[in-house]
């Protein structure tokens, strides 16, 4: 080894190994668990003794394998978007309160519209169940609109059929009584709320505009089946009517209300606004948004909410389109559409309904912790209601959509999209067809709606506690019916019956509001600080231990392989652009014996015991010393003096 590599070595042993300078991996973990502040590496260098170093190891090893595993469990967690959910209460305003008769449009002003109706649906029920209509006001009435041997208009458009079991294929007509052939699918439609063992089944038939495609809809029982027959041709007709006319045709305010009273305060109909609905008429809204301040109520109870009395006049109902007798309300924010039809509670006659509310609001986080929408923004689907987004609301616009797309108009039911008209016979012939078989794509989710409406983010959902009562008494009826008979002189001519009024109370149980609110369960924060918990548990590590580790094992333990692998490319490159050089001739070595080529490194005694001898040579011998030179002499025997020069020898 040349002196110069020599020295060089002997200084790298001398000087202490500092990160990077190290010359080997060895030696940088050595060094790194001499001068690491986490204990047990440090341990594993300095123990003495074999057990202790294995038992530090397996320790060290243990508590590395238990981060690992919770920093795991802590990133699962963080990245499955969890809430945390916080429930306080506090007092809130009264809802709006939206009141409709059942009874849509009072029958003496929209009876000339449905005479021609009536008069089929009566004779669908003489031919079926073999008598006609029993109310004595209906026998009364003359059935002279249709003439004998006039073709019955709406029957023909959309028989009602009999089916029998017996006969597959083939139903008999109700009003001409001939058997006919049946093609198409069937589709009982009542199977899904209650099945009656019969032979014969009512239904009617729906075909497209070429009769070539054709489906049957049957019913358990023939009322249902009449029903619903009569309710297609009802929206046909009303579709045509103008709005002011059907208002006109309804209940006014006054007529509908007959005494109210909010938090111990007398109110008319002037606390009402007017929302008129295509299937259940002018309805009235009470503390709407249109209002100027929004009602509150001082105190929980049924003394301090809101009081109506409401007129139903049993006289006027229709008696195809609805059953029963009474009113219904719906409870719902002040910029939200009341969806009568879907979630309004029924309200007796005869009776006096207590609802007592407790309002829950709860607020969602959006994505990505739910598939929740804040305005509906986001949703591809154009609200046309004239209210606040809602789940409701996204599905209604949706199928009212499809509806004008697939079927050129929109359903009478619902709101007008822009640029569309409700479906009639006369523009459309074959939109009842078409409306059934879109309304059972939409129940089997087939169009897309439920995938494509996203819930609202914040909503207010109020839980009803519903108890009833006789009202008025036997006593108090009486005194009671008289006074509003008397109140209600102005509007109705008539004396008023317990069957023809309902009172409603609608109040706060108590004015605590309670709020559920979501909040994420983890943050960035959160991570980081349960990672340093973790580190700190098992490994008694800080922030500056965690840079220490990045620093060895990532900078310095990549810079010694890249060093390393630089130094030979170095050398590689530089023994490629080397000339290649003559090998000098073998010269012996050693004495006289050409055998012993030496090498670098010298042989040891030992070694150059086992030498063989070279070929053809002889290996020279060694005199015996003589003795006379073993004599010894007297060391400076002929030194010369201090003075003495060396010329004068």
């Amino acid at each position: 080894m040349a002196p110069g590599e020599k020295i060089k070595t002997k200084i790298k042993k001398n000087l202490p190994v500092t990160g990077p300078q190290a010359p080997t991996i060895k030696e940088l973990m050595r060094w790194y668990c001499l001068n690491t502040n986490t204990h047990g590496c440090r341990r594993i260098v300095v123990s003495r003794g074999r057990l202790r170093r294995l038992l530090w190891i397996g320790f060290t090893l243990t508590a590395v394998a238990l981060i690992l595993w919770q920093c795991a469990l802590l990133v699962f967690s963080f990245y499955t978007v969890s809430v945390s959910i916080k429930v306080h209460f506090r007092k809130l305003d009264f809802p709006a309160v939206t009141i409709c008769n059942i009874n849509p449009y009072k029958y003496s002003t929209v009876r000339h519209f449905l005479a021609d109706l009536e008069q089929e649906t009566r004779e669908a029920l003489k031919s079926l169940y073999g008598f006609p209509e029993s109310r004595k006001r209906r026998e009364a009435e003359s059935w002279s609109s249709i003439s004998e041997g006039k073709q019955p208009r709406f029957s023909h458009r959309i028989p009602l059929l009999i089916f029998d079991q017996d006969e597959k294929g083939k139903a008999r007509d109700f009003f001409t009584g001939r058997k006919r052939k049946v093609g198409g699918s069937i589709i009982h439609k009542a199977s899904n709320v209650m099945h009656i063992e019969s032979k014969q089944v009512v239904g009617f038939q729906l075909c497209s505009n070429d009769t070539s495609d054709c489906a049957t809809y049957t019913f358990s029982s023939g009322i249902n089946a009449i029903q619903e027959w009569y309710k297609l041709h009802y929206m046909n007709i009303m579709a045509q009517v103008p709005l002011e006319k059907k208002i006109n045709m309804s209940y006014s305010a006054e007529e509908l209300l007959v005494t109210c009273f909010f938090d111990g305060v007398s109110c008319d109909a002037r606390n009402f606004t007017l929302f008129h609905h295509p299937m259940h008429g002018n309805c009235y809204t009470f503390n709407n948004r249109e209002n100027e301040t929004i009602l509150s109520t001082s105190m929980g109870g049924s003394e301090y909410g809101l009081q109506v009395i409401l007129y139903i006049n049993e006289e006027e109902y229709n008696p195809f389109l609805v059953s029963s007798t009474g009113a219904k309300v719906i409870i719902h924010r002040q910029d939200e559409y009341p969806f009568v039809e879907d979630v309004g509670t029924e309200i007796e006659t005869a009776m006096v309904t207590s609802i007592g509310m407790h309002l829950t609001e709860s607020f969602k986080l959006s994505e990505p912790y739910s598939q929740c929408t804040e305005d509906g923004s986001d949703v591809p689907i154009r609200n046309i209601y004239n209210a606040a987004y809602s789940l409701q609301i996204c599905l209604h616009s949706c199928f009212q959509t499809k509806m004008v797309e697939k079927c050129g108009c929109a359903q009478y039911s619902q709101p007008l999209p822009p640029a569309a008209n409700y479906c009639n016979y006369q523009q459309h012939p074959n939109w009842m067809y078409c409306y059934y078989q879109l309304h059972r794509a939409f129940v089997q989710e087939e169009l897309g709606c439920q995938s494509v409406c996203k819930e609202a983010c914040s909503f207010k959902e109020w839980t009803l506690t519903t108890s009833l009562a006789q009202w008025p008494s036997v006593v108090s009826e009486k005194w009671l019916l008289p006074v509003l008979t008397w109140d209600q002189g102005r509007q109705i001519n008539k004396k008023l019956k317990k069957t023809d009024l309902a009172k409603l109370l609608i109040f706060y149980k108590d004015l605590n509001q309670r709020s559920i609110m979501e909040s994420p369960a983890n943050s960035i924060e959160m991570l980081l600080s349960n990672f340093g918990g973790q580190l700190g548990l098992w490994m008694s590590c800080s922030v500056v231990c965690v840079i220490e580790i990045i620093e060895v094992f990532f900078i310095d333990f990549f810079s010694i392989i890249a060093r390393r692998q630089w130094q030979k490319a170095k050398e590689w490159w530089a023994r490629k652009q080397a000339p290649p050089c003559p090998e000098a001739p073998r010269s012996p070595q050693g004495q006289d014996n050409p055998a012993l080529d030496i090498d670098n490194d010298l042989p040891t005694f030992n070694s150059a015991l086992h030498l063989p001898p070279a070929l053809g040579t002889q290996v020279p011998g060694t005199p015996p010393p003589k003795y006379n030179t073993l004599r010894l002499e007297r060391a400076f025997s002929n030194q010369l003096t201090d003075t003495q020069m060396l010329d004068e020898l």
